[in-house]
């Protein structure tokens, strides 16, 4: 069911790499909401994905961006506004890569030239989003930015590796450039820190199996899907959530919050 709770917006969505993905996801519902979308993605990832069909489904332009380079974010944020005729109303920013999960390499011995890459890519890449569109002054007033998270920039998540790191970063710079963007423009800045969700991305890392079922256990609601990401998502680029921002907004089910459940103490009681 819609509800137009983005009619007449328009917005921006990083990181649609195919139909498993948050970001995917996001698109589609913030078209049945009524929004305008660009769909922008690195052209590596555009040349692995098939985002090609999302576009035509939700009558989005690709514009490709490598978010390590401010250039080709400024010529993103161009276009996007041509395309628009405007002003952008929302960014979601789905966005990470740890070369060290994908290599294997411990947390322990992490590889450093990996380490900055990952960390470029997954949280400085929020910042230099937010730079380039505060120059450009390309958000309308009361705009929202949403970036996607995980608990584990609290918690401990041994295999998750250095994405902790990044997350922790990510989550620092929404608070920070909140704070700068929201007195001067009223722009909104958050990020959701998702349930482990079955996306390409996500099934990288070891374990990961396991990691959605104990996480299944320990929220009293279950896991959030990434459909149900999505819908959170959607709320916060409408006009029902203006006073929201600098926030970690936990979206997992009760998972944050629960010290134990009956299931768990079942499954260590066997």
């Amino acid at each position: 069911m819609a509800y137009n709770l983005l009619q007449g917006k328009k917005g921006i969505i990083f990181g649609a790499l195919d139909e498993k993905s948050i970001a995917w996801k996001t698109a589609q519902r913030c078209k049945a909401e009524g929004a305008e979308l660009v769909l922008s993605n690195a052209p590596i990832a555009l040349r692995m994905g098939t985002i090609n069909q999302l576009a035509e489904e939700v009558n989005a332009p690709v514009i490709p961006a490598d978010v390590t380079i401010t250039a080709d974010i400024e010529n993103l944020f161009t276009k996007a506004q041509e395309h628009f005729g405007g002003k952008i109303d929302f960014v979601l920013h789905s966005i990470g890569m740890s070369l060290n999960v994908r290599k294997g390499v411990h947390y322990t011995e992490n590889n450093y030239d990996f380490t900055h890459k990952g960390l470029d890519i997954s949280a400085l890449s929020l910042h230099r989003i937010l730079q380039v569109a505060m120059k450009q002054d390309a958000i309308n007033e009361w705009g929202s930015v949403v970036a996607l998270s995980y608990i584990a920039a609290q918690r401990v998540f041994p295999d998750y590796n250095d994405m902790a790191d990044n997350k922790a970063m990510l989550e620092s710079i929404a608070r920070n450039f909140g704070y700068q963007y929201g007195v001067k423009k009223n722009v909104r800045i958050n990020t959701i820190s998702q349930s482990p969700t079955r996306t390409t991305a996500g099934s990288g890392v070891k374990g990961f199996d396991g990691f959605v079922d104990f996480a299944e256990k320990m929220s009293p609601l279950g896991n959030a899907t990434a459909d149900q990401c999505a819908d959170y998502c959607v709320t916060l680029f409408s006009d029902l959530t203006r006073m929201v921002t600098m926030q970690n907004l936990f979206h997992d089910g009760g998972f944050s919050f629960t010290g134990v459940t009956q299931a768990i103490i079942e499954q260590m009681d066997k």
